[in-house]
């Protein structure tokens, strides 16, 4: 969608429209009369409104049309053909000009429905991901998301910050399956940890808020069918202090790059996701790591890791920050999604989410 609404796709601008039906026109025309009778290059103009048809405006396609019909019955009289051999080669050029026009209208009806379906997954992707970057008191956030499809705008990877009393809490999460099932279970892990975030004192129970969240979910899902979903998250708490809180719920632990080095945070074993709270042998626990001022952390999601090059070898994403360890982090996020996609040589096979952490100048 472009600035003010206005829709994007094909557009054949009213100088360059004139100017190819006269150019092509005569262009046929002189053809057809050096070429004498034995060859008749005329009929060619009979796929000019078809052209119009998948560039233009329904308007530019009637004109099209009929332009080409009047040409053809022009061409025709000028060459001296038979009258009914004219009229007939004119009522085809016509019926096939009406095909064009209607397989015109019926592209720019579709181009609307796809405008408006990108206008709302426009306003959708506005809930589930925060525009970045984003500085609090405590952290500047920059990262970078990327659904698996190129027409899509949303995926099933989502992230979020929550600037509370106890200081910034930070959310990135990957939903199992794709579609509007998983998309629905994203948002209730969204709602409940953006509300949870601001209400709990202890991460524990911003965790056990999405547990609930999740949990609810999946028991509306099964009486409609639907299958239950697992979501993968890791949260952070970050004040003031050095020191930061993390819960890992079967997510990717942080990479942190800190004097030239660059290495996976330590969370020790992560717990189940959410979703089968109740399988785990007891209540999740957190671990604290130090990020130390200078410092910068890289959160993401399995489309980072698990992706191939060619050959099947997986993305070494620790050696990759290692090599760029030494860089300013300020684009740390974009230059790691430019170099996935030239290791992998191809689209994404998966959603990609990618967050990068650095303590906040005071």
């Amino acid at each position: 969608m472009t600035d003010g609404g206005r829709r994007e796709g094909p557009n054949l601008s009213t100088p360059a429209f004139v100017a190819g039906l006269v150019v092509i026109t005569a262009m046929v025309a002189a053809l057809d009369t050096l070429s004498g009778a034995a060859v008749r290059l005329f009929p060619l103009l009979i796929f000019l409104p078809a052209i119009v048809a998948g560039l233009g405006t329904v308007r530019q396609t009637v004109v099209a049309s009929a332009w080409v019909v009047l040409a053809a019955l022009g061409i025709t009289t000028y060459l001296g053909g038979k009258l009914n051999d004219n009229l007939l080669a004119a009522g085809f050029t016509a019926v096939f000009g009406a095909l064009s026009v209607f397989g015109c209208a019926y592209r720019v009806r579709r181009e609307e429905e796809v405008h408006r379906l990108r206008s709302a997954a426009a306003a959708l992707q506005q809930l589930i991901v925060r525009p970045l970057p984003l500085r609090t008191a405590d952290v500047v956030i920059d990262g970078l998301y990327q659904p698996v499809e190129e027409d899509t705008m949303v995926g099933g990877d989502m992230y979020e910050v929550a600037v509370s009393h106890h200081g910034t809490r930070v959310l990135i999460a990957d939903v199992q399956g794709k579609g509007l099932p998983a998309i629905g279970t994203a948002l209730a892990v969204l709602g409940s940890f953006r509300e949870a975030a601001y209400r709990e004192e202890t991460l524990a129970g911003v965790v056990e808020a999405m547990e609930n969240a999740v949990a609810r979910q999946n028991t509306f899902a099964a009486t409609t069918g639907e299958p239950e979903r697992l979501v993968t998250a890791l949260v952070l708490d970050i004040g003031r202090g050095l020191d930061v809180e993390a819960v890992n719920c079967g997510h990717i632990a942080p990479y942190m790059i800190h004097r030239g080095d660059a290495r996976q945070v330590n969370l020790g074993e992560p717990s189940v996701p959410l979703g089968v709270g109740t399988l785990a042998p007891g209540p999740r626990g957190g671990a604290r790591f130090a990020f130390p001022p200078g410092a910068a952390l890289v959160l993401c999601t399995d489309g980072v890791t698990e992706a191939r090059d060619p050959r099947g070898a997986f993305y070494p994403l620790e050696e990759r920050l290692e090599g760029w360890a030494g860089d300013p982090p300020d684009r740390l996020a974009q230059v790691l999604g430019e170099d996935l996609r030239a290791f992998t040589r191809t689209a994404p096979r998966d959603d990609i989410a990618i967050l990068t952490l650095r303590r906040s100048e005071s």
